[in-house]
């Protein structure tokens, strides 16, 4: 059952991939329009999502949908898909090319699928609840620093949430000789750390279509992920800290102080 879907799914992340690296190819055609604050989407994030959605409405026609730019469908089969369909539409946008394809599967409160795509760099990241994670087909582990000066953490911020804790959890980062890394695309910087090229990300708040991939690849590459309910993130979203359980405490500690928790 979680295999099915897992096959399907990676073909379907490589498909929505080449429509999204279509547009991105003819960037002068597209129509932008803004959402909010930092907060673009174009007719490539739209037909994108249109794509995957009818894909797996077509083959698991009893799965729930719940995508960023078309909003929730129930199910009744207890599995529920969560697409962002390209990651990164400011990148995107502006012909930067770090942006990417995700595509999640969570079930009874837990994410079991993940997947992460980059169609430019040709990666696919992915994992399964149990059964590891890959980046193009090849096992993967988290970092193993130890310190907070060893590597580079990702930082996240949104429109959503106020710039000043961003800002105390780079400050603290600097201040114990340690560098921050952000290319503007959640997704890729989750996967970077699952991967270990991180050594960790945060962020105060994020969209279950932005994380729950990259959260699941970081647990099944042996890192650190707070316990948190999968469903729940479908609504409110969650505060995200995961990487190299190594700096774990020290990373918490910082954004504890920085970051507001998400109830």
């Amino acid at each position: 059952m979680i295999q099915d879907r897992l096959a399907f799914a990676l073909d379907l992340a490589e498909r929505a991939g080449a429509l999204g690296l279509d547009y991105f190819r003819r960037l002068e055609t597209l129509t932008v329009t803004a959402k909010g604050h930092q907060d673009l989407v174009s007719e490539a994030d739209r037909d994108v999502e249109t794509l995957v959605r009818d894909a797996l409405a077509d083959r698991f026609p009893q799965d729930g949908i719940v995508g960023e730019e078309h909003g929730r469908l129930a199910g009744s089969s207890g599995f529920t898909w969560v697409i962002d369909p390209i990651d990164g539409t400011a990148n995107f946008v502006a012909g930067i090319p770090q942006w990417c394809v995700v595509i999640s599967c969570v079930h009874e409160g837990r994410t079991v699928i993940g997947i992460t795509y980059d169609p430019l760099a040709r990666e696919m990241f992915h994992a399964v609840r149990g059964g590891g994670a890959f980046v193009n087909g090849r096992p993967m582990r988290v970092s193993s620093s130890d310190s907070l000066g060893r590597g580079s953490v990702g930082v996240g911020f949104s429109g959503r949430t106020k710039a000043c804790g961003a800002v105390q959890v780079i400050d603290a980062l600097v201040d114990r000789g340690g560098v921050f890394f952000r290319n503007a695309s959640g997704g890729l910087m989750l996967a970077y750390t699952a991967s270990g090229r991180l050594i960790a990300y945060c962020e105060a708040h994020m969209h279950a279509w932005d994380c729950l991939a990259g959260l699941l690849m970081i647990e099944e590459a042996g890192g650190f992920v707070p316990a948190f309910d999968a469903e729940a993130a479908l609504t409110a979203g969650v505060r995200v800290i995961a990487g190299a359980r190594g700096i774990e405490a020290d990373l918490t500690a910082i954004c504890d102080a920085s970051f507001p928790k998400v109830a």
